[in-house]
This record gives structure tokens, C-alpha cells and sequence, in this order.
């Protein structure tokens, strides 16, 4: 649906800016982000549009396409939404978070959405909704905000206000793509890099159609022991602040002061925060064999040791990774359900994309929803 007309239809007036931001995928570095580690990703060929016009009252009236829903608040009462009025928390996080930087509202806004990206899948639709609101109501409001600082608001609200502890990969990708890419980042110093794609590839996502709702606590609780794992490990050694600092030689040492959990946890982030550096290194020299032994060393670790996959999800990488012209796959994202990504050759075809939905609706009764994606730019205003 085209953004700006779907915005006439609910407004009667025309959009003052429009934004849009993409989804992305997690390539590697599975919940390493929050510990302030090293992680990648691409931006998917797949957005959210935001469009928005200033009122001349102090309401904010939203509307969402995909979700055929609408909603009101005022200036006054920017708090977080229940019920029919949920879908709007996401963009009311990203205007709190603006606001408490020092923009001046006097008077609301209107804003319409309308997307291409799956909700709940794992591909970040909150994170592209984030950004997109804040690149229009920085202009609407004449608040110019660096990119980085655009990535940090998304990433407060989503912390703050809608009480999600994510990392920042997810606005960081959303915000930093760059077409034929993978984005690196070093979550520590927030330093944003770009890595090219292996010449010939391309990524297939699958939809285990097992709905991840993060907020609902799995993610908490993966975080939280993380946290812990970290502040044991830091009595144990002063340097290590975070566990991305941490070796599996100190991990090892404090194992006696750990809850399994939380060990277990620890060794995964600390080998998957070493994987990235071999990836990059893999990438670099174009060793497709290493990237794709990489990512499925990424996805068993994440099921054994993070234990955030599921078994629709393993049967996936499972499948995918016994194809030809699939280099390798993995869980991608917060886990628990959501998607399962493949790197492949351009040879691999929807003949064997259909096969491996086959098999899974053999299995589990359901058939996944697939696609194969461009790797495409990052956030920004289009008019």
C-alpha cells in the first residue's frame, strides 16, 4: 500500500516527511550486542514506511496498515498502550525518548505505517518502526539528530519504554545498512563497519511460524543471567566489565560460583564473540567454506548452550544445511521461533526452497513461509 495515500485516507491531509527503515537479519553474534561484544548483520530488502504531519491540537493520532488499526493519545499522556492501542508503544517510545533529548512539542502529530517486513518473525519490524518514526519526527520538529544518535534513540525506547533489554544490533543494522553489505559492529565503542558480500551469494529466510513474542520474558531471563554471569566474572577479574571481555578460561575458573544457567550463557557469548572475529576474517579471504562451518558452529551453539532455539527452528538449519548450494544456516535473532536463515550459492532454487517447506509441513502440520532477499540500504527520510 502506497504510504502516502494510505495517510490522506485516515488524515485528509497530506504527510509533512516520510521515512522509511528496513528489517534486518542477525548473520552472527547471536545475544551478543547487550554484552557488548562484536556482532553482524544486513539490512533486508524489506521496510516500514512512516509518514507524519504536525496537528494543530495536542493529540497524536496513529494509524497502521498492515494491522488495519488506529489510535489516540495526547502530548499529555504518553505512556505505554494495552490492548487495541498496543501497536501504538513502538513509535510513542521513540517520540518519550526525543522529547527527554530536548525536542519542544506544542502541538501532536499524526502518523501512518505501513510495511513489507514479517512481525514477529525475527527480522526486527520494532526496531524499523523505530527508526523511521524518529528520522519524520526529527524533521517534522526540526530536531536534527546524528544516525548514531537516530540508532540510540530506537534502542532507548525499546529499553525504556516498552521494557525490552535488546543490544543494539537490531537499530544499528536498521540504521547503518548499506546495499551488498553485512554491517559489523562493536557494541563496546559503537563503531560501525561494512564487510562485503561474498560475490554470487544470497540469503534465504525461513519462518518457523513459531511467533517469538520477546517482551514476553525469554529474552529477559537470557539477559539477565548474562548480567549475572558478568558481575561473578568481574570479581574474579576486575578488567572484565562485560562478557565480552571474558575468556572461557576465567568462565572455567568461576564455574563453582555460577548457576549452570548462567554458565552456560557465558560460554556461548564468549565463543560467539570470538566466531565474529573469525568471520570477519573468513569474509575477508572469501573462505565460503569457513563462513558457512561458522554459521552452523553459531546456530548449535545457540541450541546447546544459549538454548534459544526450538525444534521448528533446528529442523530448518537441519534441512537447509543438507541442501546443495547452502554454505550454511542458522537460527537468527532473539530465538525462541522466529527465523531461520541460509547463506547459498545464486544456484540454489525455489525447487529445493519448496522442498525443504515440504518436509517441515510433513512434520509440524504448518507450512513455513520463505523468502529470498536483496541486502538493501539503511534507514532514512524519502520525502
Amino acid at each position: 500500500m502506497d504510504i502516502k495515500e494510505f495517510f490522506r485516507s485516515r488524515f485528509n491531509v497530506d504527510p509533512a516527511a516520510v521515512a522509511q527503515a528496513p528489517g534486518r537479519l542477525e548473520f552472527i553474534g547471536n545475544h551478543v550486542d547487550y554484552n557488548k561484544g562484536l556482532v553482524m548483520g544486513v539490512a533486508i530488502d524489506k521496510h516500514i514506511s512512516v509518514a507524519v504531519s504536525l496537528r494543530d491540537d495536542d493529540e497524536i493520532r496513529m494509524a497502521s496498515a498492515g494491522l488495519n488499526a488506529e489510535g489516540a493519545v495526547s502530548l499529555g499522556n504518553v505512556s505505554l498502550q494495552s490492548g487495541a492501542q498496543s501497536f501504538m508503544n513502538y513509535p510513542l517510545g521513540v517520540f518519550a525518548m526525543l522529547r527527554e533529548a530536548g525536542l519542544k512539542a506544542e502541538r501532536g502529530f499524526n502518523l501512518a505505517d505501513a510495511s513489507t517486513v514479517p512481525t514477529g518473525a525475527g527480522v526486527s519490524s520494532s526496531a524499523a518502526i523505530e527508526l523511521a518514526t524518529a528520522y519524520a519526527l526529527c524533521k517534522i520538529y526540526d530536531f536534527p539528530l546524528s544516525k548514531i544518535d537516530i540508532v540510540r534513540t530506537g534502542r532507548k525506547a525499546e529499553n525504556v519504554f516498552v521494557g525490552m533489554p535488546c543490544g543494539i544490533l537490531d537499530q544499528g543494522v536498521s540504521g547503518f545498512g548499506e546495499k551488498d553489505a553485512i554491517v559489523r559492529i562493536d557494541c563496546k565503542t559503537e563503531e560501525f563497519s561494512a564487510l562485503p558480500i561474498p560475490a554470487g551469494t544470497v540469503f534465504w529466510v525461513f519462518n518457523s511460524m513459531v511467533k517469538h513474542a520477546l517482551v514476553a520474558g525469554d529474552y529477559a531471563k537470557r539477559h539477565a543471567s548474562c548480567m549475572a554471569a558478568a558481575e561473578t566474572l568481574g570479581k574474579y577479574d576486575p578488567k572484565i566489565r562485560c562478557l565480552a571481555d571474558a575468556t572461557l578460561s576465567a568462565a572455567e575458573a568461576c564455574r563453582s560460583k555460577l548457576s549452570e544457567e548462567d554458565f552456560k550463557r557465558a560460554v556461548h557469548v564468549i565463543n560467539e564473540n570470538a566466531r565474529v572475529v573469525e568471520m570477519e576474517h573468513a569474509l575477508a579471504v572469501g573462505d565460503l567454506a569457513a563462513v558457512g562451518d561458522l554459521l552452523k558452529a553459531s546456530h548449535a551453539s545457540s541450541r546447546d548452550w544459549f538454548e534459544n532455539s526450538c525444534p521448528e527452528i533446528d529442523f530448518l538449519v537441519e534441512e537447509l544445511s543438507a541442501q546443495p548450494n547452502v554454505y550454511g544456516a542458522r537460527l537468527s535473532g532473539g530465538g525462541f521461533g522466529g527465523i531461520a536463515i541460509a547463506l547459498a550459492s545464486e544456484a540454489f532454487s525455489e525447487a529445493q526452497a519448496e522442498k525443504v517447506a515440504d518436509a517441515f509441513e510433513a512434520k509440524f502440520g504448518k507450512r513455513p513461509k520463505y523468502f529470498q532477499t536483496k541486502i538493501g540500504e539503511g534507514a532514512g527520510l524519502v520525502a
